[in-house]
Formats: C-alpha cells, sequence, structure tokens
C-alpha cells in the first residue's frame, strides 16, 4: 500500500509540479528598487546566504518569490534532486526540512533556519527597504 501511496503522490508532482512553476514566476510581484550603492551592498551580503529547497515544494516557491520581490541574489541548492545538497542540508540543520536558509555570519559561525515564514521573516527584516 505504501508504495502504491508513493507513486500516487509522485504522479500528482509531475503533474502539478510545471503549473506551480508557471504559477511562480507569472505571480511575483515587481522587484524593489534600491540605489546601485545599496544594492551592490545587498548583493555582498546575500554571497553568505544559501537557500536548501525543492524546486515544486509551495513553501519553497513562497520563499523564492519574497527572494524575488526583495531582489536578493541568494544562492539556491536542490535538496531533491542532489544527493550533495541533501547530505549538506541534513548534517547542517539535522533534518531535510525545505525550505532551509544557510547564514553564514562575517566570522564563519553558520545559522540554519528552518521553516518558511522564519526565513521569510528573516530576509524582510534584514533586507526591507524602507520608504
Amino acid at each position: 500500500m505504501k508504495p502504491l501511496i508513493r507513486l500516487f503522490f509522485r504522479g500528482l508532482r509531475v503533474v502539478l509540479g510545471p503549473f506551480m512553476l508557471m504559477f511562480e514566476v507569472l505571480s511575483r510581484q515587481k522587484p524593489v528598487q534600491r540605489t546601485p550603492a545599496h544594492q551592490a551592498q545587498v548583493d555582498q551580503d546575500c554571497e553568505r546566504l544559501v537557500l536548501y529547497h525543492f524546486k515544486t515544494c509551495p513553501f519553497c516557491i513562497k520563499v523564492r518569490k519574497e527572494m524575488h520581490r526583495l531582489a536578493l541574489p541568494i544562492a539556491k541548492r536542490d535538496a531533491q534532486h542532489d544527493a550533495h545538497n541533501k547530505a549538506d542540508l541534513i548534517q547542517g540543520s539535522g533534518r531535510d526540512q525545505v525550505p532551509c536558509l544557510r547564514i553564514t555570519d562575517a566570522t564563519g559561525l553558520v545559522q540554519w533556519l528552518n521553516d518558511s515564514g522564519a526565513v521569510i521573516a528573516y530576509l524582510n527584516q534584514r533586507f526591507s527597504v524602507t520608504a
């Protein structure tokens, strides 16, 4: 019975996945505009961030849409289809839950955020543009 359930959900992902990715692109908000100097600083800050995600995970899509809205060039690692990335995620955060943001500070200390709400709150708190 368990293999049959897995097969059902795998088939569902295959059918719905392309629609979810299309929805992600079509429903994105316009990225924020920053001065070139401020955007360069944001780009530099984002070099120490890595998002571990699954391509069609609804929570990952929500985080990627927020990254696009905030114009954040954060590196993305596919933890679903890349065994090395999945192993790094499990070793670092202790579980294979996505989305997960790896934050490395200036001293090299690494912190892992394992929840879409927490990741979005962190990105908004750190990179939000005040009008």
